[in-house]
């Protein structure tokens, strides 16, 4: 099941468990979002299309976060008139998960938990970890073939020259 839902003036396609990143919304990290403009469900094939929208369908949605997109570099140039002017920019952004898909009537049966990456451990520890580790002994080192020497051609002895007699 997914749908097509426009989502702070630009059309996403959505489907239960999707992070999708949109412009920046209002709302606060972890808080619940719905959103009512649905253009189209399909449903294992049955498809729903709204004129625009579809009346009585939402979708479910939760904040994970607001970030900063990619850097744009917007660079502007006059040839021949000593004109250059450099600037950039970072989108705002908000990445939200799906919870679902929800159809005229329908309620949210069970959300999505969201699973929070443990720390990561100190660099302390994991040199006290490294240290305890028994060191790997190292395979002897192999012999390399001898080199061999350079072929040195001789120079074929020069012919005496013939003596002209006149």
């Amino acid at each position: 099941m997914y749908a097509i839902v426009e989502i702070a003036g630009q059309q996403f396609k959505v489907s239960r468990g999707n992070r999708v990143y949109v412009n920046r919304l209002e709302a606060s990290e972890g808080s619940k979002v719905e959103f009512d403009k649905v253009l189209l469900i399909d449903t294992d094939g049955k498809v729903q299309v709204g004129t625009p929208s579809i009346d009585g369908a939402r979708v479910a949605a939760t904040v994970l976060g607001h970030l900063k997109g990619d850097k744009v570099i917007v660079f502007k140039k006059k040839r021949r008139k000593g004109y250059q002017k450099s600037n950039g920019h970072r989108q705002q952004l908000s990445q939200i998960l799906i919870q679902g898909v929800l159809a005229k009537g329908e309620t949210l049966k069970d959300e999505i938990t969201i699973e929070k990456k443990a720390p990561k451990a100190k660099a302390v520890e994991a040199e006290v970890i490294e240290a305890e580790a028994p060191k790997a002994k190292k395979a002897p080192a192999k012999k390399s073939a001898p080199a061999k020497k350079a072929l040195v051609k001789k120079a074929a002895p020069k012919k005496a020259a013939k003596k002209s007699s006149e």
